[in-house]
């Protein structure tokens, strides 16, 4: 073999090697191993109350969301067992007020990943994860951080009988990072 056909063959392999290298990294996204995020999302909205000039009223800054007569009725509630990855804090079905639902993560701790989103499914929480995709189940979307307090909308008319367990579940490798039995 000469040398032009060698550096031709060379230059072909570094090429494909870093072709892969790109392509693994967009896919398996290692740097998330040592990022995280935080969020604290108060469990209703504070009421957009304006004055009529479009500055927000010292009252309804300072004025408490819930009173004693409209409070969010939690339903359920329970703890974060990890799974594929070490997961904790409380995931709670609340109805809000106004009748509609949502999924409530409380102190969460989780990995952070590509792809992880919030499910509500009648799978049994904790043990194999597989069960988790011949389930059925609810995707509220995406984790909104990996730490903290978050809110999750369920769909109105949204039929929730049999939905009783919580997954942080990342589809781009078909795992749950944890889950959370409702009871």
């Amino acid at each position: 073999m000469g040398k032009p056909r060698r550096r031709t063959l060379l230059a072909l392999a570094s090429a494909a090697f870093l072709v892969s290298l790109v392509a693994g990294m967009g896919l398996f996204q290692p740097w998330r191993l040592f990022t995280s995020s935080s969020i604290d999302e108060p469990l209703t909205p504070r009421p957009a109350a304006t004055s009529p000039a479009g500055s927000t009223p010292a009252a309804a800054i300072t004025a408490p969301v819930a009173t004693a007569a409209v409070r969010p009725n939690v339903l359920a509630t329970g703890p974060f067992q990890s799974q594929e990855h070490p997961t904790s804090g409380s995931a709670s079905l609340v109805q809000l007020p106004d009748g509609s639902h949502v999924v409530r993560l409380e102190n969460l701790a989780s990995s952070d990943g590509p792809d992880v989103k919030v499910w509500l499914s009648d799978r049994e929480a904790g043990g194999d994860w597989f069960k988790y995709r011949s389930g059925r189940y609810l995707d509220l979307g995406p984790v909104k951080a990996t730490h903290g307090n978050q809110n999750y909308a369920v769909p109105p008319g949204t039929d929730l009988s049999g939905l009783d367990t919580v997954v942080l579940w990342c589809d781009r490798f078909s795992v749950a990072f944890g889950s959370a039995a409702l009871a």
